[in-house]
């Protein structure tokens, strides 16, 4: 299971992507995408992110 991203609420910071350890985020069209097959669930992105858009 992945996290999952709100693109309504996500602002593009790039927060969550600093702290992910696996490298399953990136930047699309200026907003967070998480790539499934390499989140492990680790949740470091949910406390990152200022506007909480991140669940899981």
């Amino acid at each position: 299971m992945a996290v999952k991203i709100d693109e309504g609420t996500c602002v593009g910071c790039a927060a969550c992507i600093d702290v992910c350890p696996v490298e399953a985020l990136e930047m699309v069209n200026d907003k967070a995408v998480c790539i499934e097959d390499k989140c492990v669930d680790c949740g470091a992105c949910l406390d990152a992110c200022p506007v909480a858009a991140i669940t899981l």
